[in-house]
């Protein structure tokens, strides 16, 4: 959600921070804006919609700045329209802010400031930052002091990026739950809420933990904590290629993304595999192995996409670990008073590494004794750093605001630390080993699968003026249902739901009718008799049936509407497969609509805010 880019140095800055936002648009927003500084002068623009229309604002403006901090916003306080766009100003428009998160305590700082005779001209709660952080100035503090003490009197997140046209030789930035980084150039220094936003103009990065602050300027910067504690920050080399957040040909990132899976499954298992062990080696695990393996509980904890894949591990956990494993929303979790106990083993999953839901159950987990560990995509994210231990998914960037790759990815992973905790546990070498060969079969297989995209897409026009869907599927693949169905309604905007297939008598068999299709995953497994029976109390109610079924069933052609069959693997893997074609075939309903499929509105890829 929201995004920040900032440049300081020789250059004219307005077309760098106008690139870096396009590189951030896929994270969700609803308008932009720029502020820039050279000596006394400055400027601020304004746009609501895409960042393409606050370009074309720009366009018959003097750009002559190099220092300049822009914006992508998501509302949260207040409408989208160019008065709550960012950068927000003080009265004399001497200082500017841009901020990523939520103020909380921002009612009684306005009405503080109001008695004092503030002016206020937005609904957000970010412009009493600058407000704030005029006080402090006033009382003859400098910009990065007042920057540090007005975040000491405000509660709940920030990302924030602040120049002033009195110190126009820096940018000051600090970080409390929401993600920012630096870039390092020669002479120049970049700021932005994500790295691809950086790559294309340096690899040498510095990421800031929470409660961080820094006074940026073209050639240096300097770092503290908000308590005025100096600290040294480590610069990371980040090897990100920029192709590698480009369409490549594509008509849009996610059906891209979503014929990179052979590849990025493979990414995910290599040099990962022990095969003359029978076993998984996970560098990132080094060290608490022998603790995850003696945990008495596992938690998989996570939101949206990502909390169906901890569905998954827990099928697999039970099975194979013998483990005894539980699934929570990291929203809820946050709120509850979970029983959590030292010898319990908490494994959080986030695509970004920057999911506020999920940091912060983390952080409780944490403070309870808990052993916890990460599942992530983005390396450097604060899930990475927060966690004791953890494993990257290594699925490559994804763009697309509806997760493909990395919820695939994310299976490949949970398969991976069930098989290396089985087997110290209790599977066989020899049961190892056929995992393991199964498991190498993955990345062809989706290929194989992938080829089907044609048929797919004649399916789904079938399917463009339909209202509602319902997703069934039985054991691993009632959470496949439930992925399926919120892909559908995340780009289409069609209603759909996941169910159980066995509890379709027991509600939604109430809905059916030649008007509600119900979508049946249907591989041949230990449960595929009942399923069958599902689905002809479906067509005996005239519904139409999608099957996604094995590729050797033949019986299961006569009795559905359309058919797409899959290749066959042990039941553990299987969501990996049957996932992929409810990903294309909501995506090409979607397209059909003439939708947005990589940003879909009122969505954003990282939730960094609750």
């Amino acid at each position: 959600m929201c995004g920040i880019v900032g440049y300081i140095g020789e250059k004219k800055c307005a077309p760098i921070i106008l690139e870096g936002l396009k590189r951030l648009e896929y994270r969700g927003y609803d308008s932009a804006g720029i502020s820039f500084l050279n000596g006394n002068s400055s400027g601020v623009v304004k746009s609501v919609g895409k960042v393409s229309m606050l370009e074309e604002k720009l366009e018959n403006q003097s750009l002559d700045y190099s220092i300049g901090i822009g914006h992508t916003r998501w509302a949260t306080h207040g409408v989208p329209n160019e008065v709550n766009a960012h950068p927000h100003f003080n009265t004399d428009k001497s200082i500017y802010v841009i901020h990523n998160g939520i103020i909380e305590n921002y009612q009684p700082i306005r009405k503080r400031l109001k008695a004092e005779g503030v002016e206020f001209v937005s609904d957000t709660d970010s412009e009493v930052l600058p407000h704030l952080i005029d006080g402090f100035i006033k009382k003859g503090m400098s910009l990065f002091e007042a920057v540090r003490y007005s975040l000491n009197e405000v509660q709940g997140t920030y990302g924030v990026a602040v120049i002033s046209i009195n110190e126009p030789d820096k940018i000051i930035v600090a970080k409390k739950g929401s993600p920012l980084v630096l870039g390092l150039g020669v002479g120049e220094t970049f700021i932005a809420s994500d790295v691809n936003a950086l790559i294309a103009h340096t690899s040498r990065i510095v990421y800031f933990e929470d409660n961080e602050i820094a006074e940026v300027y073209k050639d240096r910067f300097y770092a503290k904590t908000i308590t005025d504690e100096k600290i040294e920050k480590e610069i990371i080399e980040v090897k990100m290629a920029l192709d590698e957040i480009d369409k490549g040909g594509y008509d849009h990132f996610m059906i891209k993304e979503i014929m990179e899976q052979p590849e990025s499954i493979f990414n995910s298992m290599r040099g990962r595999l022990l095969l003359g062990e029978g076993t998984a080696r996970l560098g990132g695990l080094d060290g608490f192995v022998e603790r995850l393996c003696d945990s008495k509980r596992i938690i998989l904890s996570a939101c949206g996409t990502s909390w169906h894949a901890c569905l998954v591990g827990e099928y697999m956990l039970e099975q194979f670990a013998e483990i005894p494993t539980e699934v929570e929303y990291a929203s809820e979790l946050r709120y509850r008073n979970p029983i959590i106990n030292p010898d319990d083993t908490f494994i959080f999953i986030s695509q970004s590494g920057e999911t506020a839901d999920s940091l912060a159950a983390m952080e409780e987990a944490k403070r309870r004794g808990a052993l916890v560990l990460g599942i992530c995509n983005v390396v450097g994210s604060s899930i990475a750093r927060k966690s004791d231990a953890g494993v990257y998914t290594h699925a490559g960037p994804e763009i697309g605001v509806a997760s493909t790759k990395a919820f695939t990815s994310q299976l490949v992973v949970l398969a991976l630390i069930t098989l290396l905790i089985a087997r110290r546990r209790k599977v066989s070498l020899v049961d190892g080993m056929n995992i393991i060969q199964e498991m190498k079969k993955i990345p062809q297989k989706v290929e194989k699968i992938l080829k089907l995209n044609d048929q797919i897409e004649k399916i789904a026009e079938n399917f463009v003026d339909a209202k509602n869907f319902l997703y069934l599927g039985r054991g691993y693949n009632f959470p496949v249902a439930l992925e399926g169905a919120l892909k559908l309604k995340e780009i289409s905007y069609i209603h759909a739901e996941g169910y159980p297939a066995a509890e379709m008598k027991h509600g939604p068999i109430a809905l059916i009718d030649e008007n509600m299709p119900a979508i049946f995953i249907a591989p041949k497994d230990s449960v595929y008799d009942k399923v069958i029976s599902n689905i002809e109390e479906v067509k005996a109610r005239n519904g139409k049936v999608i099957a996604i079924a094995s590729e050797q069933d033949d019986k299961i052609d006569d009795l559905v509407d359309y058919v797409i069959k899959v290749p066959d693997t042990i039941r553990m893997l299987m969501p990996i497969l049957t996932s992929i074609p409810l990903q294309l075939l909501a995506y090409h309903i979607a397209v059909k609509k003439g939708l947005n499929v990589d940003q879909p509105r009122n969505l954003a890829k990282s939730v960094t805010v609750e």
